[in-house]
């Protein structure tokens, strides 16, 4: 019924929460009788050994950047983002991890469900209690049948009774199953939450980079416009050009212009993002690192996990598994509430009308038992309980399946995006060095007077929007691969454990 989920578990806690728990687990094993219901099975991993049905790709084509090749069967590094090769990045995620509320209430919901796991496992120990009862009481003897004078009397009880669950079908066993269950729900929902931090703080740091970079093109695009509309207002003027030549370079001047105030705030919005999953307010005195692409490296060698792998490192495919765990673990428990239960108790105590003669041999009382409690006439409820847990694990494997497929469609996409993003910013590249080789030609020649100045703005301009569109391309380039070592897990199981409480990767 056990599996290595329970010892990964173990492995997580630190100090005495590892022997309380690894005693539990020794002593549930050892309990007499068996568990009733499916003893739950890991779902198969694909065995597909590819993300898409045509040919596995190798590596991007070669363009800025150098082509980005896939080494298949390599293990994600479980600190991906240094691949990139920013220290102002890396400082900015170490900030994010040690003071996001997000992962802080990850790992309180966590600690919260491996504490119930703990309190789940007291079902296995007897339980003890004791009592002490001091009353004042005034006896009848009418009630029996004597006709003689009531009798006030004062009566001290002390007692302890002891009882203990016979869990002979197995059902406390399964509750706590599905209580541990919970609790590797709540584990990688935490390394999830760890995951998407990381994965949101590289790609607000290079959307942060992109804006920038468009904004400073865009504002020397507009310096180019103003200048040409300086120019052509005079030719006009003179009767040089016609007077609708200003009017168009004035209405790419005027959209040119509006494309800047979206800029600005989405720069302004990154930024705030970037504040608040570094755990910060916005309006504090602190502001989140600039970011430019000069100081970020593309990675070149891109790991790739196996979909076989992927099934069991991805923490939502975990999450999924988990909770199907949980729910085959609850058509134990209501198949064992079909069935009898069975307790042993005994009580032992002492009672006397006077505290001096509590502790007399009179003065004990003891009693030993068992109880066997089962249902007999419930009508259709029971049946139809167990009925339902059935198609809760039914709805939980279906839940597992798409979010298998939903993984994989994700790194499959995020592999075939890098390739297009490569061709892109080839394209985008040479469009560049075309309009710089352009604006070199028109400036020597306007240099030897064979060309006029507008001709000059014109090729300027033309290199500015040659330069934003290489951005853009750039920056999706990046933020695609980001995605991809999100997609295949970012790594968390290969990241040592600094041996603190705290469950979250600490490689940073």
């Amino acid at each position: 019924m056990y599996t290595s989920r329970e010892n990964n578990r173990a492995r997580r806690l630190t100090g005495s929460g590892k022997s309380e728990l690894f005693g539990m687990l020794v002593l549930s094993c050892f309990i007499a009788g068996c568990a009733v219901g499916p003893d739950f099975v890991r779902p198969a991993a694909p065995t597909t050994q590819r993300y898409d049905s045509g040919e596995q790709p190798a590596s991007t084509i070669a363009t800025v950047g150098g082509a980005q090749r896939f080494e298949y069967r390599v293990e994600v590094a479980s600190d991906w983002w240094k691949l990139f090769g920013c220290p102002k990045l890396d400082g900015l995620i170490l900030q994010a991890t040690a003071n996001s509320p997000t992962l802080q209430s990850a790992e309180a919901a966590l600690k919260q469900s491996e504490d119930n796991l703990r309190a789940g496992y007291g079902i296995f120990f007897p339980q003890l209690s004791a009592s002490f009862q001091p009353t004042r009481q005034q006896f009848s003897p009418v009630r029996f049948g004597e006709n003689v004078s009531p009798s006030i009397f004062s009566l001290y009880t002390l007692s302890t009774t002891v009882s203990y669950t016979l869990d002979v079908f197995g059902g406390e066993r399964r509750t706590v199953e599905s209580l541990s269950a919970q609790a590797d729900v709540q584990y990688y929902n935490a390394i999830g939450a760890y995951l998407t931090l990381s994965g949101n703080v590289v790609n607000a740091i290079v959307a942060e980079a992109s804006y920038q970079a468009e904004i400073d093109s865009t504002e020397h695009l507009i310096g180019y416009l103003q200048e040409q509309e300086r120019i052509t207002a005079a030719q006009a003027k003179a009767g040089i050009v016609p007077y609708s030549n200003l009017l168009s370079i004035q209405t790419q001047l005027g959209t040119t212009e509006a494309t800047l105030p979206p800029l600005r705030q989405q720069l302004a919005h990154t930024r705030h993002l970037l504040t608040t999953l570094a755990g910060r307010s916005p309006g504090e005195d602190w502001a989140p690192p600039r970011v430019s692409f000069a100081e970020l490296t593309l990675p070149n060698q891109i790991p790739v996990s196996l979909p076989s792998d992927l099934v069991r490192q991805r923490p939502d495919i975990q999450v999924a598994e988990a909770q199907l765990h949980s729910a085959s673990a609850q058509i134990g428990v209501a198949t064992a509430a079909m069935l009898p239960s069975f307790t042993l108790n005994a009580n032992y105590g002492l009672n006397s009308t006077s505290l001096s003669s509590l502790f007399g041999s009179s003065a004990e009382f003891w009693t030993l038992g068992a109880g066997l409690a089962t249902p007999l006439i419930q009508g259709p409820t029971l049946w139809y309980q167990r009925k339902a847990a059935i198609d809760a694990y039914q709805q939980a494997l279906a839940n597992y399946r798409q979010t298998v497929l939903a993984a994989l469609a994700q790194v499959a996409d995020a592999l075939d995006a890098l390739q297009h993003d490569a061709e892109a910013v080839k394209a985008e590249s040479e469009a560049l060095n075309s309009s710089a080789e352009n604006l070199h030609l028109i400036d020597a020649n306007y240099r030897a007077g064979t060309v006029n100045y507008l001709q000059v703005l014109i090729a300027d301009y033309q290199y500015e929007q040659s330069q934003i569109g290489y951005i853009q391309a750039l920056g999706q380039r990046y933020q695609d691969t980001a995605a991809l070592f999100v997609a295949l897990g970012g790594g968390w199981w290969a990241a040592p454990q600094n041996g603190s409480s705290s469950t979250l990767p600490v490689s940073y």
